[in-house]
């Protein structure tokens, strides 16, 4: 039988509307996955760029900061902190445990048996790491010996000889963290839309690793100023000495999730939470911005 000529067309008719609808049905799913915003990555922190950056997690990051701030507050040199980094990766890779062999806790597993303290001071972090620079500023001429006999000299560990396998990455952490190699220290998280940085929070903790604001200190005064970039309002000014200006900034890096900043600016330099995987980028827009005084880190 001939085929009948309008069931053709209405055969064609259904085919045609059929493709229609898978076609905009397609350009749908396109657009929506053309327009969805690329998830940004997991919290994290590095010190230095490219392939000789070293990844660290927020937590490390943050004690590695505090280690190379008390040795700040305390005027000692960078090899103290090498020292100390050593000790801590072999320890605990520079983590704050609660738990360790025996009654040993925190970033250097000291032992409360052994004089270090009380266990509950030894998991703050400042505390222990003051603890662990008391102890090696009385081992004789520390700065010249290799640095696994400096750890182990105030360690006084089961095979001091372990600590010297850290003594590279050591090396690397303390030109960052200490600002020899300065602008290194990144991390990177989103900040939430709404909240606003907790800059009391801030100078707290800042006088507890730094030690307190003045003239003789690392940080000589913090304060509190208006921004025309920020919608919530106002961010700290911390004036630091010159030497100690980029450790006190990466300090603010390694703690900007806790007090919710969002963006720091030194010496010509711009981080910023949600881009800090590419690292600290030239501010452009300093050119355009009242000059703070001499050795201030704006942060907010």
């Amino acid at each position: 039988m001939p085929p009948n000529p309008a069931r053709l067309r209405a055969r064609a008719i259904v085919g045609a509307a059929l493709a229609l609808v898978l076609v905009v049905a397609g350009y749908g799913v396109y657009d929506h996955f053309r327009s969805v915003t690329p998830a940004l990555p997991p919290p994290g922190c590095q010190a230095g760029v490219g392939v000789q950056a070293i990844s660290l997690d927020p937590d490390q990051a943050v004690i590695a900061a505090t280690i190379a701030g008390v040795a700040a507050r305390h005027k000692l040199p960078k090899q103290a902190v090498i020292i100390a980094y050593a000790a801590a990766l072999q320890e605990s890779k520079m983590q704050n445990l609660d738990y360790g062999d025996l009654d040993s806790v925190g970033v250097f597993q000291q032992r409360p048996s052994q004089g270090w303290g009380p266990a509950a001071d030894l998991m703050n972090p400042v505390y222990a790491t003051t603890k662990f620079f008391a102890a090696l500023v009385w081992v004789n001429d520390y700065s010249r010996m290799p640095v696994d006999q400096a750890a182990q000299d105030v360690q006084h560990s089961g095979d001091g000889s372990a600590y010297e396998q850290w003594a590279a990455v050591a090396t690397q952490l303390a030109g960052y963290f200490t600002g020899t190699s300065p602008h290194g220290v990144s991390c990177w998280y989103a900040p939430p839309a709404t909240a606003t940085a907790n800059l009391a929070g801030l100078a707290r903790n800042l006088a507890q690793t730094f030690g307190p604001a003045g003239r003789r200190g690392v940080v000589v005064r913090i304060t509190t100023d208006r921004s025309a970039q920020k919608k919530a309002g106002s961010v700290a000014v911390v004036q630091a000495q010159q030497d100690a200006g980029w450790t006190v900034a990466g300090w603010l890096v390694a703690n900007a999730q806790e007090f919710g900043l969002s963006e720091v600016r030194y010496a010509g330099y711009d981080w910023i939470a949600a881009d800090g995987s590419m690292g600290w980028q030239r501010d452009s827009a300093a050119a355009a911005q009242p000059d703070p005084p001499r050795g201030s880190i704006v942060a907010g």
